[in-house]
């Protein structure tokens, strides 16, 4: 009887001791790569010596697919919060800024100088106070929101499709390409939500309008009649107001087709709320761009091996290895904040004529101007200088904006697994 028991404890002896090999050799591999992640950021510390590691069959490292479906969701998600956590760091700073582009009656005899900031902010404040300082900044966060997550997701689409993990196809252009294509496709979707948001800031009147409100006057701008007739009965000839009874025809002639002319309503209302909409698309090429070049090029600098052990982080645990290092904390917000200075200066004159266009029709005649209209108005009204009215504002927000904006992004990335 004992010869016929035997086998089976030393079979499953057998079979305990390989899969104890087999999780010891997992173990192993995991250990491996913490040595290595700390002998990376700790050059003087001691490793024990390296054992050789075999993998078992079937026991693997998963590649991340940013094709999927669950990678485009979380993406998405930690873009849409860390565009919300931006925008809200400098709403107050937006608000003034866009008072300042848009040339506001009220507020223009500040845009000169610092102390002129100091005191829009203060007229707002005495004036609405804190809430004035963040009006309109709900329909910041419905437009952001959407805006983050697929400029983001889109990004490590195009991102992947151009270079994937090739490192000989890591060019300065493939970059850019990719930032460029990102804010593209994201603005091709909540253009309109901008067009509300910037016409809720440039609200100052004490009884502001609500979402609804702006909503409804935006729709049914029309631009007015130029006033043709009235050069027209004043010409030679036209027989003033009582005879010449041919002047008054040709008068009510010139009427009727006048609104037909160049400033002819639209056809479609909802086309009022893509004003600008050419210019944000030249504006938005080379600041996403940019952007997301800079970004990623600070990055490697920070990465160097001569600054790596001051620069980046350990990875924390299920980060993946194809990843390089996270950056620590001020690394990372100095190379967001970098690469937001950077784009706002290439961008800014293109962006400055958009905010124009956009505000078309609270200021003026309420006629959609085109793009070299409108920057011929700016050049007559103030100069070259007026196509970087508020840029040093714009530098004072798109800093943190910027900073906050990748650092938090990199972060919901790693507590997202991705």
């Amino acid at each position: 009887m004992s010869d016929i028991q035997t086998p089976a404890p030393a079979t499953r002896r057998e079979d305990t001791d390989t899969f104890a090999g087999r999780m010891d050799g997992v173990v192993r591999k995991a250990g491996t790569a913490r040595d290595r992640a700390l002998k990376k950021t700790d050059p003087g510390a001691v490793m024990e010596p390296d054992q050789p590691v075999t993998t078992p069959e079937g026991v693997g490292k998963k590649e991340i697919d940013k094709h999927s479906l669950g990678y485009g969701i979380r993406s998405g998600i930690a873009g849409g919060l860390a565009g919300c956590a931006a925008k809200t760091t400098v709403a107050p700073l937006d608000r003034v800024k866009i008072l300042f582009q848009t040339s506001n009656p009220q507020f223009a005899k500040y845009s000169n100088s610092w102390a002129g900031f100091g005191r829009a902010v203060g007229d707002i404040y005495a004036r609405d106070g804190a809430r004035g300082l963040f009006r309109g900044h709900s329909a910041t966060l419905l437009k952001i929101y959407p805006y983050a997550a697929i400029k983001f997701v889109a990004y490590e689409q195009y991102r992947a499709l151009l270079i994937g993990r090739h490192a000989h196809r890591e060019t300065w252009l493939r970059r850019f390409s990719a930032g460029a294509l990102a804010g593209v496709t994201s603005v091709f979707f909540t253009y309109p939500l901008e067009v509300i948001r910037v016409r809720l800031a440039f609200e100052t009147k004490h009884r502001s309008s609500s979402l609804t409100d702006i909503c409804g006057k935006i729709y049914h701008e029309h631009p007015l009649p130029k006033p043709v007739v009235s050069a027209t009965l004043n010409s030679p000839g036209s027989g003033g107001s009582g005879g010449g009874g041919g002047g008054g025809g040709a008068a009510a002639l010139l009427t009727s087709s006048a609104p037909r002319a160049a400033g002819a309503p639209p056809r479609s209302g909802l086309m009022n709320f893509y004003r600008g909409f050419s210019t944000t698309l030249l504006g938005m090429v080379p600041y996403a761009g940019v952007s997301f070049l800079t970004h990623d090029t600070a990055g490697d600098l920070l990465r160097h091996p001569r600054l790596r052990a001051w620069t980046t982080a350990p990875r924390p645990a299920g980060y993946p290895e194809h990843k390089p290092e996270p950056l620590r904390a001020w690394a990372e917000l100095t190379s967001g904040g970098v690469s937001g200075v950077v784009s706002q200066t290439v961008s800014y004159p293109l962006e400055v004529i958009r905010r124009r266009m956009q505000v078309g029709g609270a200021v003026g005649d309420g006629r959609r101007l085109r793009i070299a209209e409108t920057a011929g108005m700016i050049l007559r009204e103030r100069g070259p200088r007026g196509f970087f009215v508020g840029l040093t504002i714009g530098y004072v927000k798109v800093m943190p904006m910027a900073a906050v904006s990748f650092y938090a992004y990199e972060r919901l990335k790693t507590l997202c697994g991705i």
